[in-house]
């Protein structure tokens, strides 16, 4: 697995989150945990709610729970600090079991990652549920549902929160998946750390000289 990483705070401190790290199953054996995360709202208060959500999330983090286990947990903790849902959190959970490459994943109301296959289709990552610390009488239930697919050689998962499709140039127009999408197709057997750079450039080219509006973050893993 190649994975690349990238941020831009719009501000000094950013509310957006991205982490990679094994966990255990249980079994004597460890999976790759991919988060990808987004607090409403900017600065200071943004920030200190996606620090605790880290340590909340690398604590629960320990214990060898199923995925829907681990996010249910951390959905409880955003929820005691979520100001009644006017801070809720946007997230993408990925877990791979390196044996198999089966990619397990809860997408709780983020942007739906793209999934393009080495064979030329592309997936979007989309199931899940509603975005952590959404109150109980709003959300109906708690359980935020995984969903999994398997990995094959060559294919290349982006992670990304709106700030990146939602950047816009001096016109008013976004940069939108699309021309995402165009970015990471192009030099299709390029190292991840290569392609981050890649769509970077493609983004900056298209907002030229228009003042960045939200916390830009990406996630790039490319199975080898």
């Amino acid at each position: 697995m190649d994975i690349a990483f990238s941020t831009r705070p719009v501000n000094t401190i950013a509310g957006d989150y991205y982490d990679a790290f094994f966990r255990p199953n249980g079994a004597g054996q460890q999976r790759l945990l991919l988060v990808v995360a987004d607090v409403a709202g900017k600065g200071v208060p943004a920030a200190l709610l996606m620090a605790t959500f880290q340590a909340s999330l690398r604590a629960l983090a320990t214990s060898p729970t199923s995925l829907e286990e681990l996010v249910a947990g951390l959905n409880q903790y955003v929820r005691a600090h979520s100001s009644n849902g006017y801070r809720f959190t946007t997230a993408f959970f990925g877990e791979i079991d390196l044996d198999t490459r089966v990619l397990t994943y809860i997408n709780a109301g983020h942007n739906a990652p793209i999934l393009a296959r080495a064979s030329g289709g592309v997936e979007r990552l989309q199931k899940g549920g509603l975005p952590l610390g959404i109150p109980l009488d709003l959300n109906g239930s708690e359980r935020l549902v995984s969903c999994s697919t398997t990995l094959e050689h060559g294919d290349l998962l982006t992670v990304f929160t709106d700030g990146l499709v939602e950047a816009v140039n001096p016109d008013g127009l976004e940069y939108g998946e699309k021309r995402l999408l165009d970015a990471i197709s192009a030099k299709p057997r390029e190292a991840a750390a290569q392609k981050m750079k890649q769509v970077l450039a493609d983004m900056d080219g298209f907002v030229g000289i228009a003042r960045q509006q939200d916390d830009v973050t990406c996630l790039l893993l490319q199975v080898a």
